[in-house]
């Protein structure tokens, strides 16, 4: 099985499970991180052979939810956020594809230029060459990960082995049956 098809089978069969995570790098601290103190729950939600959407929840914030979608070439990750009403925030739909197979375990997505337009509409020129990761490690571990030349580094690790309630449906997303 090729790289990116395995990542997407080893997170697939998480679906249906939530799990609970911590920051484990956050470099340079961040003034008036939403992160800061909060509960980090991920979901993967909702899963075929092409996509998964794993939402993505920080305390009782449920507009985040990461899209991973399988292409001709690769993968490709989108970011989708939204209001508490369901709409689509300013800033949603950022993120890239992968430019090589990657490993089984980890995947890169440098900023695309649909998410590089956005931020510099938007005001948020830092965010131009972001680099996102996605790991699922052999030791039961999943990793989201942003990182900037600039020495930015975000991670959240979350333990595989500890499945915890499924939180409510992201904002924007139907309840599952």
């Amino acid at each position: 099985m090729n790289p990116p098809d395995a990542f997407m089978a080893r997170i697939a069969r998480y679906c249906g499970q939530a799990f609970a995570g911590r920051i484990v790098a956050n470099d340079p601290a961040q003034p008036d991180d939403p992160f800061a103190d909060q509960a980090l729950v991920m979901h993967v939600r909702e899963c075929s052979a092409t996509e998964l959407k794993i939402p993505f929840h920080v305390g009782d914030d449920r507009s985040r939810t990461w899209v991973l979608t399988r292409t001709a070439q690769g993968l490709r990750l989108k970011h989708d956020h939204r209001h508490e009403d369901g709409s689509e925030d300013a800033v949603t739909q950022y993120g890239g594809d992968t430019v090589d197979p990657g490993m089984p375990w980890r995947q890169e997505f440098p900023a695309d230029e649909y998410s590089v337009r956005l931020f510099e509409r938007e005001g948020l020129t830092a965010s131009v060459q972001n680099t996102w990761a996605l790991e699922i490690t052999p030791v039961g571990r999943f990793v989201y990960e942003l990182s900037r030349p600039s020495g930015r580094l975000f991670r959240v690790e979350f333990d595989l082995s500890a499945p915890v309630p499924a939180p409510p449906a992201p904002w924007g997303h139907p309840e599952l049956d």
